[in-house]
């Protein structure tokens, strides 16, 4: 193989180590000579492509133009995608959304605030090793790209996958042992401490997360130690940049301004407060542009960013120095709690979950397994009959924007709720269902994603899902004081999350943690302090679940009128393709004549569904009798004589089994021709006396003539 040669003469360089069991190696020099910076990631088979753009000078904007992209590749684990008319990649899948996000939420918050350079990073899967997920390889990728640029990115990040496999803490665990443990948890971080945390969990308790936790920390060492080595291997340049801040002039003009007007004059209940922020800020606006005839449009923003920078402050001064939050709640208090079941008269199941301004509508919507989706992604050929939907349009936050499909912030609430359900959620054994549940949120003041949660447990319980147990979700947020004293608060408002230091959402039953998502606004925490913030959320979400079970506390006995009945029985795998039959004819057969949906799973579970319990019965009849196997003993009453022979008469007694009446056993006086005691087409009762050893029935009319009179 020939050597690639790089056209700006630089030599590939390449770092190693030693990374969760196998060798994890950085390349930089190969490939990408137009980005800011490109580096390929290996690590076993695995192979992934992080680049990183940098723009040369900032923006107008009054946020930090950052975007990172996962993008899957079918080639990567060798398929072509399974859809019939589109063979391209083209829209990413909801797991490159959520993988994206996964990788963005511990490097957004390390980069100084102002920074207004045009960032992009892109992870793009080249290889992918089926065993383990590829997603904490691109974030290591990215990281190590961004690092590369020279940017003010104050990195690296690393993270992790952490499993629970026969009580041991793993890390780049198979898909199979994610799936079968207790833990799927992903933590990245800095070289000192936790930027970010997701999980689902099979209800576990949170010393086993705090477990992981350290577990996680201690196992990306090496992954930032050899990014580390890259960038002084490379000998990166640091780019030139000025941050764009408010005016400071302006910052001490408007803080001056605002000097008495807030603190204990604006903490009231949130609708109430809201209205003095909004007085006060308009109030502020008109003032300074009256002082400003000539330049206002070029100053407002200034002016506005000055506002919200006091704004914040007023709410961290009142939480660390007068132990008041913004609406005069306690440390450990959620806001006002009310909820109701079975709004919605067509829908199977509905709730309305209301937490203060925050309020979640949810409708349930069951079906037969055949309304499953079908996942055909690079890493997943699945099929999932779960679904969490999550709907925020712009008037929940008194905006107007125009409507379009779900952004990535949908999306991963849609995520969130859904992993917060999954492992209640019964199997298809016990709850032979598709469930749909869409949370239409109507109102947002704060931690949606768990309003979500709550509704969907609601809406499930009243459409009559039997959940192994009733889940509930809390928001918590963090105020670190000047020390490094930690306050932690429960059920976070709009105002604490943005003037806080920590976003982190927690889903559990009574018996254990069900889901964790956790993200950082500094430059990460200890585990000490996610332990007390954990500690602290279990007891918000008890309080949550006993509000909620006042309301409904287990399924309805009762489904609603308009959902699907489904009954399911078990059958022989080898009797499947008796019951399709041949191009289908019979299932269809079936389905038509009784008006019942049929699924058959390959295992030989067959479902049977209809809103009409009739149908459900008779198809179920029609089925059973398909795959029933011969008895003998057994009296088959009302049968066909299918043909008639010198020695006796063939009879059916089921579908496709027929069963030889020999002229001997017609009846207890002699029969001398067959012909003379049936005829084709006959209905008889016969009793099966025996099966030969090869498979032949032996049937009697006069067996089963004898049993009947021995009833009289």
């Amino acid at each position: 193989m020939s050597k690639t040669i790089n056209p700006f003469g630089k030599d590939i360089l390449k770092v190693e180590t030693e990374f969760c069991g196998q060798t994890l190696s950085l390349e930089v020099n190969r490939v990408g000579f137009r980005s800011s910076a490109s580096v390929i990631a290996r690590y076993g088979d695995t192979v992934v492509l992080g680049t990183a753009m940098v723009g040369k000078k900032p923006v107008s904007m009054d946020y930090f133009p950052l975007s990172i992209d996962y993008e899957e590749k079918m080639y990567a684990a060798g398929k072509i995608s399974g859809s019939r008319y589109i063979k391209r990649e083209g829209r990413p899948s909801e797991d490159a959304i959520l993988i994206g996000r996964l990788i963005d939420r511990p490097i957004r918050p390390l980069w100084p605030k102002g920074y207004r350079h045009e960032v992009q990073g892109v992870a793009t899967v080249l290889s992918m090793d089926p065993a383990f997920r590829p997603d904490m390889v691109a974030m290591l990728a990215t990281s190590a790209a961004l690092m590369l640029t020279g940017a003010p990115f104050e990195g690296p990040v690393a993270g992790v996958r952490v499993a629970l496999v026969d009580g041991k803490y793993q890390a780049f665990a198979t898909t199979e042992q994610l799936d079968d443990g207790d833990i799927d948890l992903v933590a990245a971080g800095t070289e000192n401490a936790i930027m970010m945390v997701e999980a689902g969990a099979n209800e576990v308790s949170e010393k086993q997360v705090v477990e992981a936790l350290k577990f996680a920390q201690e196992a990306i060492q090496p992954a930032i130690k050899l990014q580390q080595e890259l960038v002084e291997k490379v000998g990166v340049e640091k780019q030139e940049y000025e941050l764009s801040l408010p005016d400071e002039a302006i910052q001490k003009t408007v803080s001056e301004y605002l000097e008495g007007k807030m603190a204990d004059k604006i903490r009231t209940d949130y609708p109430t407060r809201h209205e003095k922020m909004h007085l006060i800020r308009e109030e502020m606006l008109a003032h300074f542009e009256a002082k400003h005839p000539d330049d206002w449009d070029e100053v407002k923003q200034d002016y506005e960013d000055s506002f919200a920078s006091c704004a914040n402050k007023d709410v961290r001064d009142g939480i660390i120095n007068d132990n008041a939050r913004p609406d005069g709640r306690k440390f450990t208090e959620v806001r006002p709690l009310s909820h109701e079941i079975g709004l919605l008269p067509r829908a199977h199941g509905s709730s309305l979950f209301t937490r203060g301004i925050t309020q979640g509508l949810n409708i349930v919507t069951l079906a037969p397994l055949s309304y499953a989706q079908l996942i055909d992604t690079m890493e997943k050929d699945s099929v999932k009959r779960y679904m969490h939907h999550f709907n925020a349009p712009a008037y929940t936050v008194g905006e107007i924007r125009r409507l379009g499909s779900p952004g990535r912030r949908e999306i991963g609430h849609s995520a969130l709720a859904e992993r917060a359900l999954a492992a209640v959620i019964p199997s298809e054994e016990v709850f032979p269902y598709t469930i749909r549940s869409v949370t239409e949120i109507m109102s947002q003041h704060g931690s949606t994603s768990m309003a979500a949660t709550c509704s969907s447990t609601l809406a499930m319980l009243d459409a009559g899902v039997p959940l192994t147990r009733p889940v509930s979700g809390i928001a918590m947020g963090l105020i670190l004081k000047p020390d490094g004293t930690p306050v932690i608060l429960s059920d976070i408002a709009d105002a604490e999350d943005f003037a806080g230091d920590m976003d982190f959402k927690v889903t559990g039953t009574t018996k254990g943690i069900t889901a964790l998502q956790m993200d950082m606004k500094v430059h990460g925490l200890s585990v000490d302090i996610l332990e007390k913030a954990l500690m602290q959320g279990k007891e918000g979400r008890a309080f949550i679940l006993d509000s909620m079970m006042q309301t409904i506390s287990e399924p309805k006995k009762e489904m609603s009128p308009y959902a699907p009945r489904v009954e399911s029985i078990k059958v022989n795998p080898d009797k499947i393709r008796e019951i399709i039959g041949k191009g289908g004819e019979t299932i269809q057969k079936i389905t038509a004549e009784t008006g019942a949906e049929i699924d058959i799973n390959d295992d030989g579970l067959v479902m049977i569904a209809s809103p009409d319990g009739k149908s459900i019965d008779a198809a179920k009849q029609w089925i059973e009798t398909i795959v029933a196997e011969p008895e003998v003993g057994k009296i088959y009453r009302n049968v066909p004589v299918v043909s008639v022979m010198d020695f006796g008469a063939f009879v059916q007694i089921m579908p496709g089994k027929d069963g030889l009446v020999h002229v001997s056993e017609m009846s207890e006086q002699r029969v001398n021709k067959p012909s003379d005691e049936v005829s084709e087409g006959d209905k008889v009762d016969v009793k099966l006396v025996a099966i030969d050893d090869r498979g032949r029935l032996q049937l009697s009319m006069k067996a089963a003539a004898r049993e009947q009179n021995k009833g009289k």
